[in-house]
């Protein structure tokens, strides 16, 4: 028989004495707890308990369902402080930053707004000022274009390629009848819509033109380099050293001299100092053909990468941000054609920060401030470089292309009487001539 210990103690010490060995022990609760912890205002978690005991009684049962209850309001009450702090010092800041730039940024567009009233189109006053610029360029543009990028390459099910490339070509005038693939379900992602290929035959090359269009898009300005300034759009100019940098590339002029003026600088790009030079700058809308081509038979020899900002090249903000293609990253590749000096420029944008060309696959675009902090980086493709490979492009030959659609930047070397047959806002093609055909065969003829 099995006897329990407090029946071997009653013999010994008495059946009164043991009578606290059979009650069930019940935990006192401890309030200082609770005084403690707001006297000295420790962390939630170090006032909960450490131990817990089970006891069978129905009082030991309400304690420990007590004590369960206290924990858990502890723990409810950490996460509402932890809370309380994300709250306090990330989304409060946040919400707060977000509002006054949300009014600054509608201050400016309605002070923008009463210049327009105020003033004639093509006023001075219309320009935006420098901290109007600053301001602008506070916006995440960078971050918001990789995000884009992103998206626009998150692969997309069969089912929803009809809705939403369908709604992109719609909304943008897509001419899905010049594309290579026409249906919509071969397409698995925006991106690869973006850079759709055409039928062959859809932009011919036009063969009396010296130099063509290099991509579909509307003619934002062209013309003459004056005193080494170029027009950015009608009233608004910007600096021809300030958008191609330093000219020390190969084939030309090796080094801009200290306190170069800018009309001097313009001299000295010159191969024929009989010529002058020319510029032509196209945009490329949303909805149309995304890759670049060639625009003469030309060698490339300089390629220079300016990772700047991505603002917008909308032809309403190019008529406001003076130097706008400037401030933006672009891939200024550098060359010769028959006349002398030619320049090609991709220029990036917001969403449009990957600009690929298919004869430099080392360029990167759209990186972090982190990866690229110089202003520019360079890179000579003359033959005498072993690790670099002069490029020989014919005209009409793909050059790369866009993610979204952005801007090119023509400037090229060519006789005094060159002359171009396009006007500011004309849409154009692919393969167009953009300059009077005469000139082309006299030259021809000529030679």
């Amino acid at each position: 028989m099995k006897v329990s210990l407090a029946t071997r103690l009653s013999g010994t010490i008495g059946e009164g004495a043991v009578h606290w060995l059979r009650r069930p022990y019940v935990p006192r609760p401890k309030k200082w707890t609770s005084r403690w912890k707001d006297s000295y205002r420790i962390p939630a978690p170090f006032t909960r308990q450490i131990f817990r005991r089970s006891v069978s009684s129905s009082a030991g049962e309400a304690g420990d369902a007590k004590t369960t209850v206290s924990a858990a309001a502890a723990t409810a009450a950490y996460k509402g402080a932890k809370s309380s702090r994300w709250r306090r010092f990330v989304l409060k800041p946040f919400i707060f930053v977000q509002f006054f730039f949300g009014i600054g940024l509608l201050a400016i567009a309605f002070k923008q707004l009463r210049r327009k009233n105020t003033h004639p189109a093509q006023s001075p006053e219309l320009i935006a000022k420098e901290w109007e610029i600053l301001y602008y360029r506070i916006i995440p543009f960078r971050a918001i274009s990789r995000a884009w990028g992103w998206l626009t390459n998150c692969h997309l099910p069969v089912w929803a390629r009809q809705p939403i490339l369908g709604l992109y070509a719609r909304t943008f005038n897509c001419n899905l009848e010049e594309a290579m693939d026409g249906n919509l379900d071969n397409y698995s992602c925006l991106a690869e819509f973006f850079r759709r290929k055409l039928k062959s035959g859809a932009r011919p090359i036009d063969p009396a033109g010296t130099v063509v269009a290099p991509s579909d898009g509307t003619v934002l300005n062209f013309g003459r380099v004056t005193a080494g300034m170029m027009e950015q759009v009608k009233g608004v100019s910007y600096s021809l050293g300030e958008f191609l940098g330093p000219a020390y590339w190969r084939n030309g002029p090796e080094v801009q001299p200290a306190g170069q003026s800018e009309l001097e600088y313009e001299k000295s790009l010159l191969v024929n100092k009989d010529n002058d030079l020319f510029h032509c700058v196209i945009y490329l809308a949303p909805g149309d053909y995304h890759c670049f081509h060639s625009p003469v038979d030309w060698t490339v020899n300089f390629r220079r990468h300016f990772p700047g900002a991505l603002l917008s090249v909308n032809p309403s903000i190019a008529k406001w941000v003076a130097g706008l293609f400037s401030l933006n990253e672009r891939a200024v590749y550098v060359g010769q054609w028959k006349h002398g000096f030619f320049s090609m420029t991709p220029v990036g944008a917001t969403n449009v920060g990957s600009i690929r060309v298919y004869g430099d696959e080392n360029l990167k675009t759209n990186c972090t401030k982190w990866a690229l902090p110089l202003p520019y980086y360079d890179r000579y493709m003359g033959p005498s470089e072993s690790d670099s490979d002069e490029i020989a492009i014919r005209k009409g030959e793909i050059f790369g292309e866009f993610n979204l659609g952005s801007t090119i930047v023509l400037i090229f070397e060519a006789p005094k009487d060159f002359e171009f047959n396009i006007r500011p806002g004309e849409k154009i093609r692919m393969g167009q001539s953009l300059h009077v055909p005469h000139l082309a065969t006299a030259r021809k003829s000529s030679d």
